[in-house]
């Protein structure tokens, strides 16, 4: 791994960064209504889990910065393992999602693109 991928891992983290204040704060915005499907009469209902969802988000953003920046360390491997897995496990659970709820087809495809690529990278 190299240059390449601490880049495209930190692009990613700060993607889901975004995507964790979005969650937190932004639910409501009718220009995002596509992203999560969250109608004010449910708002309560999904309280939970958009707030479990976007610090998930943010511990995962978390990953792919410490990875990227143990690549450059004495600790390269760790920093692989985490970039490896938090790749692997964006792409599975877009692919959860895509099948529990096809409505987020773009979410999905959001979710698998960029860690398909990293991943791409980081495998060759």
């Amino acid at each position: 791994m190299g240059t390449t991928e601490q880049v495209l891992a930190v692009i990613i983290g700060v993607i889901l960064v975004a995507v964790c204040i979005m969650e937190l704060f932004f639910y409501r915005h009718p220009r995002l209504f596509f992203m999560f499907l969250i109608k004010p009469s449910d708002e309560a209902a999904v309280r939970l889990w958009r707030i479990c969802i976007a610090f998930f988000n943010l511990t995962t953003a978390c990953a792919l910065f410490i990875g990227a920046y143990l690549l450059s360390t004495s600790h390269p491997d760790a920093g692989k393992a985490l970039i490896l897995f938090t790749a692997g496990q964006h792409i599975f659970l877009s692919v959860v999602m895509l099948i529990t709820q096809p409505k987020l087809w773009l979410n999905s495809i959001m979710e698998a693109a960029p860690n398909l690529i990293l991943l791409a990278f980081a495998l060759t």
